[in-house]
């Protein structure tokens, strides 16, 4: 069997191996304040474990998505507020975590990334 190309875990340890949309976004739309991220790991680069984007639920319910291509000067984050009528619904981070794993044209302007501060 051949191994994975992608690897979505959350913060509880439920692991899907090359994740659909749907099931990508079933465990965003998990994520509680006790269970407060998802990383959508690119097993098919190297250095293994720094090619990642990921989602952390905060206090406030609004997002911190990061991604990594690497090394640490190519970690960069963003912060995504959903509308209130949105409050839960992390489709769109479902859809540029999906486009990122997939090289997709146009993926980093679902957000406005900025250098990761260490």
């Amino acid at each position: 069997m051949a191994r994975p190309l992608l690897r979505a875990v959350d913060e509880a340890g439920h692991a899907v191996d090359d994740p659909t949309r749907d099931a990508l976004h079933d465990l965003l739309a998990d994520m509680t304040l006790r269970n407060r991220f998802v990383i959508l790991e690119r097993r098919d680069r190297e250095p293994a474990d720094q090619h990642y984007m990921q989602a952390y639920l905060n206090d406030d319910m609004t997002y911190q998505v990061e991604y990594r291509e690497g090394s640490a000067d190519k970690h960069f984050q963003a912060h995504y507020a959903p509308r209130p009528f949105e409050m839960f619904g992390p489709g769109p981070i479902a859809e540029a975590m999906l486009a990122w794993a997939h090289d997709r044209e146009g993926w980093q302007e679902a957000m406005p990334w900025h250098p990761k501060q260490n």
